[in-house]
């Protein structure tokens, strides 16, 4: 190929791309930028002020076990629970006559959704609050479920699911997960409604579930650059306020739906989360660390007994066999090994520099402590 022809080749070539760009077939990965910023819907950042669920609890009989209940003898509210419920049926017994093996009393508990009405189902939890070894099989007898003010906001009543096995008998038994706490879904039926009223006086407010200045202020930017300039105020560091426009105002469903969906990125502190039980690390990209060196290293010592027999000599008059203990002990000194960290390493280069010594989590964490102290780490250092 001449010079001209590769010359007007590269012509075409160069014309297509602007061609393919202009009328985007060209990908878009070639096109748009990177942004490593993570945008979070605002329904996964905030809440809304008084949309929230109520916790019912009640009291309870589950009956129909296979001789797993409470027993009688450790557990006499059992009998007169069961003794309450047969009266209100018209069947009148005496206490001490009652010695049933397959009734279990039991603590209830439910949550209240928001905008539950009438006749609306919920899930329900079954805990046993006396000494029976199973709820299998059982089922629940009508219970009420009160909430904080005293008042019956749903009755409860079903077949007990649980997740655990329970087998055998006290000298030979077998238990797998947690055989006394069951669930009930859709067990319960709600009889009385929580009064919630959405968006009153034409405004709501959006709760963020971490609180954060820097947060609460793009999500007021978020809002004026959607609905324009006075529709938000930001109260502090968990409350921004917003107004309901009025092109919303038979559509405020919609308007939060909206409000919702909106995206942006909240800031984050930077934080290390330490469980010193399992050995947890958990930290995040804002944590940096300064100048530092890291030198890890320790002294094994391990002593040991080892039994010699020795035997007499052939026909040795009053000789018996002996066995002498010998005894070491070893000393092994670990090299100290050391890496370094330049000024405002990230948290990848922190575990790498960590893994090249060899460290166990436990010792990432004393390191990680002594750091804090040094003064080389801007970071929240939470123990859990």
């Amino acid at each position: 190929m001449s010079y001209l022809q590769r010359h007007i080749a590269s012509f075409f070539i160069l014309f297509f791309l602007v061609g393919a760009f202009a009328f985007g077939l060209v990908p878009s990965v070639f096109c748009q930028e990177t942004d490593d910023s993570m945008k979070i819907r605002v329904k996964d950042l905030a809440d809304i002020e008084g949309v929230r669920s109520n916790e019912l609890t009640g009291y309870g009989l589950v009956v129909g076990l296979n001789r797993t209940g409470d027993k009688v003898q450790q557990n006499i509210y059992a009998r007169q629970t069961l003794r309450n419920l047969l009266e209100r049926m018209g069947i009148s017994t005496s206490p001490t006559s009652l010695k049933p093996e397959n009734i279990a009393t039991v603590l209830v508990t439910a949550k209240l959704p928001p905008f539950a009405r009438q006749g609306s189902r919920i899930d329900v939890t079954v805990s046993s609050i006396g000494d029976a070894r199973s709820l299998q099989g059982g089922t629940l007898i009508l219970a009420p479920l009160k909430g904080i003010n005293g008042q019956i906001y749903a009755v409860a009543q079903g077949s007990v699911s649980i997740g655990g096995i329970s087998a055998g008998n006290k000298s030979n038994s077998v238990e797998i997960n947690h055989p006394t706490v069951g669930r009930i879904p859709n067990g319960a039926t709600v009889e009385r409604t929580v009064p919630t009223e959405l968006a009153a006086g034409n405004r709501l407010t959006l709760v963020l579930r971490n609180a954060d200045f820097s947060t609460a202020s793009r999500l007021y930017k978020v809002i004026t650059k959607k609905f324009g300039n006075g529709m938000a105020k930001a109260l502090d560091s968990r409350n921004v306020e917003v107004l309901l426009p009025e092109t919303y105002i038979n559509n405020r469903v919609g308007f939060i739906a909206e409000l919702e969906s909106l995206e942006l990125t909240p800031d984050k502190i930077a934080k290390i989360v330490i469980n010193e039980r399992t050995g947890t690390i958990i930290m995040g990209r804002e944590v940096r660390i300064g100048a530092v060196s890291i030198s890890q290293g320790g002294v094994t010592i391990r002593v040991g007994t080892e039994y010699d027999v020795i035997q007499p000599e052939p026909f040795t008059k009053g000789a018996t066999t002996a066995i002498v203990p010998n005894k070491t002990v070893d000393v092994e000194q670990k090299k100290p090994e050391s890496v370094i960290l330049k000024e405002g390493a990230t948290v990848d280069e922190v575990v790498r520099g960590l893994r090249a010594l060899g460290v166990s989590a436990r010792d990432t964490i004393s390191i990680l402590q002594a750091i804090k102290s040094a003064g080389a780490m801007n970071a929240d250092l939470e123990m859990q």
